[in-house]
């Protein structure tokens, strides 16, 4: 049999072997665990509960656009009772997909219908990593975790400040951190949505980056805030502020209800569903009075508490079947969908990865849209993990190329090369093999698949440390995008000003 030569393209040495960028589809049916009927009994309770019980809005400009709605609303009580019929004509205005732009038009993200979008992590209050540990992170470890988002093709999005870097002044290192998203990456990033004056801020400097006008921004929206409701039924000041300034300015408002059964909502799973489908819906209707149309998604953040402790459990069997019945949810109502990557190991070990690996799991076969933290969360939440973004980010290329369809053509099929090789054979020598060796298979980004032998004489190097070796390549190896030098100075110039308000005013 004639052998046919084939140059493999071998990486850069030092480099590290990756996907390219890509849109991520599905083409899978979404998972479905409760029936319609239960859907439709999830539904009616939720706006039994908005109509009865009601939501204590604690912002007084969100109580007067309820108000003045000709909603019920009890000032001295601060709460709010929702008509159903207003709720379900507001619930209907949104849009059920929408493009969100980044500063790379290449790099722009479909949310919606089958698209799924991977976020890197935001919000801990620590980073880790194998040498430094687990400590209070700098500005520089912030900045170098950014790179590393910004050099994982697998990682669509920014998450929105990785972790806090303590260092810097509380009142306005949310300007370094914009700032920063523009001048290291050049893909989508969200926003720090704490109170209306950082949203405001964030909105204008897009619209520097992006050289457009406001008006402009809101045909084409590039800035996610996700809005996280005080539950049980309550919204606070700087959410409201946050959601009312998306809102007003046409882009996305992720409403994410953090519903732990047991302790935030009911033990049982049904009644945490209804009470985070009702917080959803009281802030849909709430972006839709302040701008019909406006981009919102529907955020599932559910899980269970340990009730010998009381700490939060991530990648359980409840995360994964509230993930699945909140993804039927958000079908019901034609809202683009969110939820998580989640575990609630304290270190990157084997906990981390079985429990990452059911939350992604059960991410993606509901359709979820957008997978916030999707690569580097630890310790529930609390920890931004150098080595752990690497290790997500290879289950992520893998659910990617899982996703991808089988071709079935005649060439595909097989059948003269079935019959070339004949019973007894082996297929490696065949002109099919060799024509598409080098790209037919998944190339692992860090996975060992050397027998034990190999692996003992190569030095038994463990994952989290071939991990720990892939952060440091793409760090060494980062290329900063390119910022057109007005614009950057323009950034820096409002930046500038910025800080010299607020701390004029403090």
């Amino acid at each position: 049999m004639r052998r046919r030569k084939t140059r493999r393209k071998k990486p850069k040495k030092g480099s590290i072997t990756q996907l390219p960028w890509q849109e991520v589809v599905t083409m899978f049916s979404p998972l479905k665990i409760i029936s319609e009927d239960e859907i439709e009994s999830i539904h009616h309770a939720s706006l039994d509960v908005l109509e009865s019980v009601g939501m204590k809005v604690l912002h007084q400009d969100a109580r007067n656009i309820f108000k003045n709605a000709g909603l019920n609303v009890n000032e001295s009580s601060q709460m709010v009772y929702f008509d159903r019929d207003l709720v379900l004509s507001k619930i209907s205005t949104p849009p059920e997909e929408f493009i969100l732009r980044a500063r790379n038009p290449k790099r722009d993200l479909k949310l919606g219908g089958n698209h799924l979008i991977f976020s890197a992590v935001g919000g801990p209050a620590y980073c880790s990593d194998l040498d430094g540990g687990r400590r209070r992170g700098s500005f520089e470890d912030l900045q170098n975790y950014m790179k590393i988002i910004q050099s994982l093709n697998i990682i669509h999005q920014e998450g929105g400040m990785s972790f806090e870097p303590i260092e810097l002044p509380p009142e306005t290192r949310y300007l370094d951190l914009y700032l920063a998203q523009f001048q290291l990456l050049d893909k989508n990033c969200q926003s720090y949505p704490l109170g209306k004056d950082r949203t405001r801020d964030c909105i204008d400097m897009h619209c520097i980056a992006l050289e457009c006008t406001r008006e402009e921004l809101a045909v084409n929206p590039s800035v996610m805030g996700i809005i996280n409701t005080n539950s049980p039924l309550q919204l606070d000041i700087p959410m409201s502020e946050a959601t009312i300034e998306l809102a007003r300015s046409a882009q996305v408002t992720c409403i994410t209800p953090f519903t732990l059964s047991g302790a935030m909502a009911p033990i049982k799973q049904a009644g945490t569903l209804v009470q985070q489908n009702a917080e959803v819906l009281a802030l849909v209707t709430l972006t839709q009075l302040v701008r019909p149309g406006a981009p919102i998604m529907y955020g599932s953040f559910s899980s269970n508490v340990d009730m010998r402790t009381g700490s939060p459990a991530f990648g359980t069997p409840e995360y994964i079947r509230s993930t699945i019945a909140s993804g039927q949810l958000a079908r019901f109502y034609g809202f683009p969908y969110r939820s998580s990557n989640t575990n609630a190991s304290n270190s990157v070990d084997a906990q981390a990865v079985y429990e990452s690996s059911m939350s992604l799991w059960a991410t993606v076969m509901s359709h979820a849209n957008l997978v916030n933290h999707a690569a580097g969360w630890l310790e529930s939440g609390l920890t931004a993990s150098f080595e752990k973004l690497i290790i997500d980010a290879e289950m992520l290329q893998i659910i990617s190329e899982s996703l991808k369809p089988i071709v079935v053509n005649p060439e595909n099929l097989g059948v003269e090369t079935i019959k070339s090789v004949g019973p007894g054979g082996h297929f490696f020598a065949t002109d099919q093999t060799m024509s598409s060796y080098a790209t037919e298979f998944y190339t692992p980004m860090i996975s060992d698949w050397n027998n034990f032998d190999n692996w003992e004489k190569n030095g038994s190097v463990t994952t989290i440390e071939r991990a720990n070796k892939a952060w440091k390549t793409l760090l060494k190896e980062y290329k900063q995008p390119k910022l057109d030098p007005s614009v950057n100075e323009a950034l820096i110039a409002f930046v500038e000003k910025r800080k010299e308000e607020i701390n004029n005013a403090h």
